[in-house]
């Protein structure tokens, strides 16, 4: 009988809920799998590793991918082929989170491809995935040879009625005003990543100390597992060769004009080219023949000393490369309306940073549609960040939108989206994007301030102005020393320890992102970067308010108008009509674009377009369908069709009455053309509604003066079951061949 060795760990929140982690049943052909459960949630992830690594590789090929399951919450998938495609954006970003608390972890020599693979396979609608998927992928790695400095774990935070919670659920984040996911190893923070609705510093940092107690207990219960799978003891590798004297050679060689490269202040380009053109002089030591073996050795010793030589003039004489200060904001110039043809417009420069942001206004038609295993629904607001390679000088193809951009956009967005007005305080679809012109560090950043500007520019009412900025770190771990670094260039987030980006209002932080590469980062070091970059947000804050300090109180002339209406729920049927026939015609008519929403037993009714005039006829038109025909009330009317007996008049749209020949004029009428005719407005008053059928009785002579001596004629009672009519439907008549209906022959 086949045996298997499954091996089970559970951890136990402090609110009674398990999370279980086992090994030995699934994928036992990787170099590691788990299957982590919560609920009935249930990750599979996997990792494999190449067994050597690929010729002339000097980095770490790490391949994160993060996959959700249709069928785990019993769901089929949209589209033509009913299968899982692409990675959407959300899988894209939680790859990333995943990836950036794993990367740091790998040995520094280590250079073999690996991939790792999460699968969400089972779906409870209330538990939030992302926040177990880096403990997955971590204990997969746990159970498995490939070397890796950790474990990880990763867990979400959220804060409900002053109450921090670790991950909680769908319905309870709602309630919170945190919302961060922490990554750590037993003994560090690596990552951090969130939102705010404008806490302060301290706040922050309570929430992630209380997220690393969690962790720690994780990363034990994955040594125990790792333990008790007898995977305490990794492979062996050797993915570099080295050379000392050609090491020590580089060093003596480019140390000190490194150092005096970086000490005088130069641009970007300018920089690069210095160290290349050192670079190239030591090569020129090297006898000729020797010099293709011995580039690649070149370039990483080159590297070695160049990220000393940037690293040692901060910690020695607090001089940073661009000759700024360790607190100091580079220059900033901003303008709006730049764009004179967009709904809003803002131009944010830096430094060598610059982005072009645009705002575009929309209907709900144009919200974006969100379809994703556990969430679906549509977002009002959304952000786009394009980066392409011009802006950093780079001569390729730009090959659309890439998983950093994805992940920078997000920053933004979620530093922006809890200040934009939503729902009935903003009837208009919000899209900023961001393009990226120039580049030297903190583009995300500057984003944010775009963002800002230009939707102030637009005439959003945002709730206050938020500004961004990225902060860096220098560290030496022998003494202690370290430097926290503000609006970091791109060399000194390549070269430093730490990435650590905020932004806020003047009251508080609405969103962050860190990424920490050294071990033993103290709580010391980020209350100090979280204090020196609230000063950075609130400098860059004054200079953006030197623009435009608040929205403008219009929108610009030649944005689109949005008016709306509320209607009762028993109209909306009537305004769509059959197969959306009546409303394609209102917008076909009035040239405008109309959009229905069912909110609390009542139709919400947008319309949006640019033309005033339209715009009042098509909003009259559908106050025409819903308003209900009241007897005594006088309408001017349309006449749509007549008859020997009367006129049909339509007194609102769809909704017609009889004005019978009788009620015309008080004297005799012979004919209904002598009075009315196809097409005339005529003035009616409308007599009665039959309490049953629905129909209008309506009259013209109600709103003549009576003749004088005027007697009324004597009518002949009307008919009952069906009695005698004439042709024309007068009581008291015969009823023609014709009127009988087929007759059998």
């Amino acid at each position: 009988m086949f045996k298997m060795n499954v091996i089970k760990k559970t951890i136990t929140l402090k609110d009674g809920r398990t999370i279980e982690i086992e090994t030995g049943k699934l994928a036992k052909q990787a170099d590691g799998a788990v299957v982590l459960k919560m609920g009935k949630t249930m990750l599979l992830a996997t990792v494999v590793a190449a067994k050597d690594a690929k010729e002339g590789t000097d980095f770490m090929p790490l391949s994160v991918e993060y996959k959700e399951k249709y069928a785990s919450a019993g769901r089929y998938p949209g589209g033509f082929l009913k299968r899982e495609g692409r990675p959407n954006d959300s899988e894209i970003l939680v790859s990333r989170l995943i990836d950036r608390a794993l990367r740091p972890l790998f040995p520094d020599d280590y250079h073999a491809d690996v991939f790792v693979t999460v699968n969400l396979i089972s779906a409870e609608k209330n538990i939030m995935p992302d926040a177990l998927a880096g403990l997955a992928a971590s204990a997969a790695l746990a159970v498995s040879d490939i070397p890796f400095n950790g474990p990880i774990s990763e867990v979400r935070v959220a804060r409900i009625e002053g109450n921090l919670v670790i991950n909680p659920s769908f319905e309870d984040l709602k309630q919170s005003d945190i919302d961060i996911m922490v990554a750590g190893t037993l003994d560090n923070i690596m990552m951090v990543e969130g939102e705010f609705k404008e806490i302060g510093e301290k706040d922050m940092l309570d929430a992630i100390k209380f997220a690393h107690e969690e962790i720690k207990r994780h990363c034990q219960v994955q040594i125990e597992l790792m333990e008790e799978v007898g995977k305490t003891v990794k492979r062996e590798y050797c993915h570099e060769t080295n050379d000392e004297e050609l090491k020590k050679a580089v060093a003596e060689f480019c140390y000190d004009k490194c150092y005096e490269i970086v000490k005088n202040p130069t641009s970007k380009h300018e920089r690069t080219d210095a160290f290349a053109a050192l670079k190239e002089e030591f090569i020129a030591t090297i006898p000729e023949e020797e010099r293709d073996e011995k580039k690649a050795l070149v370039e990483r010793y080159y590297h070695a000393v160049e990220k000393e030589a940037m690293r040692n003039l901060i910690l020695n004489e607090a001089i940073r490369i661009d000759g700024r200060k360790t607190d100091e904001i580079r220059q900033i110039w901003s303008e709006v309306d730049y764009l004179p043809a967009t709904h809003g417009s803002a131009l944010f420069t830096r430094g060598e940073t610059q982005s072009l942001t645009t705002v575009t206004l929309g209907t709900r038609l144009d919200m974006k549609s969100v379809d994703e295993v556990l969430v679906e629904g549509s977002e009002q607001f959304v952000l786009h960040y394009n980066f392409p390679p011009f802006s950093t000088g780079d001569a390729k193809p730009y090959r659309g939108t890439g998983r950093r951009e994805i992940g920078h956009g997000n920053l933004a967005y979620r530093a922006l989206k809890n200040v934009v007005p939503m729902g009935e305080d903003n009837p208009y679809a919000v899209r900023v994007v961001s393009d990226i012109l120039e580049s030297n560090g903190s583009s995300s950043m500057a984003t944010v301030c775009a963002g800002t500007l230009a939707l102030m520019d637009a005439g959003i009412k945002i709730k206050k102005p938020v500004s961004g900025i990225a902060m860096g770190l220098i560290s030496e771990g022998k003494n202690g020393r370290f430097a926290v670094l503000s609006d970091i260039l791109g060399d000194e987030d390549h070269l430093g320890d730490m990435d650590f980006k905020v932004t806020g209002t003047k009251d508080g932080i609405t969103a962050t992102q860190m990424d920490i590469k050294v071990d033993g980062l103290s709580y010391e070091v980020l209350e100090q970067a979280l204090s020196q970059a609230k000063a950075g947000r609130m400098h860059i804050l004054g200079e953006m308010m030197k623009t435009l300090d608040a929205p403008r109180e219009e929108l610009k002339p030649h944005t689109p108008r949005i008016v709306s209406l509320i209607i009762p729920q028993e109209f909306i049927g009537a305004v769509i009509g059959t197969g959306g026939k009546v409303i394609q015609e209102i917008q076909k008519t009035t040239e405008t674009t109309i959009t229905i929403t069912e909110k609390d037993s009542n139709g919400i009714v947008e319309i949006f377009g640019e033309n005033k005039d339209n715009m009042e006829a098509a909003l009259n038109w559908i106050k025409g369908i819903t308003t209900v025909p009241e007897e005594g009330t006088i309408y001017t009317g349309k006449v749509v069709s007549i008859l020997e007996f009367g006129a049909f008049v339509q007194i609102l749209p769809g909704k017609e009455g009889l004005l019978h020949i009788s009620e015309l004029d008080w004297k005799k009428v012979e004919k209904v053309e002598d009075v009315v005719n196809i097409g005339d407005e005529v003035e009616v008053k409308l007599l009665e509604v039959d309490a049953k059928s629905g129909k209008m009785r309506l009259s013209r002579r109600a709103l003549i003066e009576k003749p004088e001596g005027y007697v009324e004629p004597v009518r002949r009672p009307r008919p009952e079951n069906g009695g005698d009519r004439d042709r024309g439907g007068r009581p008291g008549g015969r009823f023609n061949d014709r009127d009988r209906g087929p007759r059998r022959r």
